[in-house]
């Protein structure tokens, strides 16, 4: 009958400990998450830069 009461009180462990696993990966993936977005919107960010220098090059152009 004690193995019974073990294995009862193992459960709630064990389901926490399920618990407190999935919630480390969900913010794991949202770091990775935040990560990923961070660099698009750096990569963006040089893109448009470069665009506005060309911009800004052929500007000087037409003016010489």
């Amino acid at each position: 009958m004690s193995t019974f009461i073990g294995r009862s009180n193992e459960i709630p462990s064990m389901y926490e400990e399920l618990v407190q696993d999935r919630i480390r990966t969900l913010h794991r993936e949202a770091e990775e998450q935040r990560r990923v977005t961070h660099i698009l919107r750096a990569r963006r960010a040089r893109r448009d830069a470069e665009r506005a220098s060309t911009r800004l090059r052929h500007a000087l152009m037409r003016l010489v």
